[in-house]
């Protein structure tokens, strides 16, 4: 594998030990597609001419995206193998190197042979976005707090169910509600398997959160959506979420979700710990129109999020990188924002190879203009979009 040689005008590193930061300017190297050198100022003439030498924005890592069901006009939990095959080659488009394709409710024996059509799809694909292995978004939510998910399809987490789900090895976060029968040792089970447990659909009083965090939860899928909230004498999972250092809250930052202030508010709130996702649907990176989520039909409107037909958000548009910009423009800081699309879901999803620019690290990275949307981007040392400066 070719060695990559880079230059940056600005640029975010992550040296061992030591907090992100941006250096202006920064050279990166990689060898065999593992960075094994990251500087401040011009590299060194004896390193050569770069690759490309990037005059304006930023040279950040590799977008890392834990939630995404869909993108580019296929669903994953039922996308083909040409679906696939669009959506890993084409999310670079929008900075993302790594991501959890994520399969919604459905009866357990159908989210089961769609981990087992995934499996065996995943040695065909081209180069471009990792698959990290799949986010089970259900079936074991609140019918309460049910959202987009279809309630038919909603039970406990038993010990039978978990095991036919777990089988294939693909499965690297659940998101449940704590409060379902059995929950608290289907966490139990998960962590143990090494599945990463975030609450979710969930209609728990922040006791009841805390209770899911002591038996091994540590995510919040998209804080204040399809959740008990903030409420001074009934605090619910927003409010866990938040003053609960275990716990990463999930944001989609398309500022429809969640409005600016409150945005705001989860950064201030759980600092180092918000992990910024799409929940992208499948009409993600398409014109308005109807497409599907989970097997039903959602609309994409000519502005907002996509929709089921009674008017209940069905999942986002959004871009990854558009998340990073959003968060930058409300006043959080570029390291901060970076970070949230970065480091923090890598390490939360157990991959410290990635997310970061440092040595040892995977060579992913991307370019993001002014704009704070991606220009090029690379996975493994190899520019997989864009051309580069």
């Amino acid at each position: 594998m070719a060695s990559l040689l880079i230059t940056a005008s600005s640029m975010i590193i992550t040296p061992a030990g030591t907090p992100t930061r941006v250096l202006s300017p920064g050279y990166v190297r990689a060898e065999n597609g593992v960075i094994v050198e990251a500087g401040e100022g011009r590299p060194p003439a004896a390193l050569g001419t770069p690759d490309h030498d990037l005059p304006t924005g930023l040279l950040a890592p590799g977008l890392v995206d834990l939630q995404v069901n869909g993108f580019f006009g296929h669903d994953m939990v039922d996308a083909d193998e040409a679906g696939w095959h669009t959506v890993v080659s084409r999310l670079p488009e929008t900075g993302v190197t790594a991501f959890l394709p994520t399969f919604i409710t459905a009866p357990v024996a159908t989210q089961a042979a769609a981990l087992r059509r995934a499996r065996d799809l995943l040695p065909n694909l081209p180069d471009g976005t990792r698959v990290l292995g799949v986010h089970l978004e259900g079936p074991f939510l609140s019918d309460k707090r049910k959202g987009a998910h279809n309630a038919v399809h909603l039970t406990d987490p038993e010990p039978g169910a978990l095991a036919t789900l777990l089988e294939t090895g693909l499965v690297k976060l659940v998101t449940l509600a704590p409060e379902r029968n059995g929950a608290l040792d289907a966490i139990r089970t998960l962590t143990e398997a090494g599945v990463v447990v975030s609450v979710g659909h969930s209609d728990a009083t922040a006791d009841q959160v805390a209770a899911a965090a002591d038996a091994g939860a540590r995510k919040v899928t998209h804080i204040f959506n399809a959740q008990t909230g903030v409420h001074h004498r009934d605090p619910g999972v927003a409010v866990q979420a938040l003053i609960d250092d275990r716990l990463s809250p999930g944001l989609i930052l398309d500022l429809h979700h969640v409005a600016p202030k409150v945005a705001e508010l989860v950064f201030r709130a759980a600092p180092g710990r918000v992990v910024l996702v799409t929940d992208a649907a499948s009409s993600a990176g398409m014109p308005p129109g109807t497409y599907e989520l989970g097997g039903e039909p959602i609309t994409m409107p000519a502005e907002g999020p996509p929709l089921r037909a009674d008017g209940t958000l069905a999942g986002s548009g959004l871009r990854l990188d558009d998340a990073v910009g959003n968060a930058i423009r409300i006043g959080i800081d570029t390291v901060t924002a970076v970070d949230a699309a970065t480091r923090v879901p890598a390490d939360l999803i157990g991959r410290p190879d990635l997310g970061r620019i440092a040595p040892g690290a995977a060579a992913d990275l991307v370019w993001l203009g002014p704009d704070h949307r991606a220009r090029t981007t690379w996975v493994n040392g190899q520019n997989v979009f864009g051309g580069g400066s």
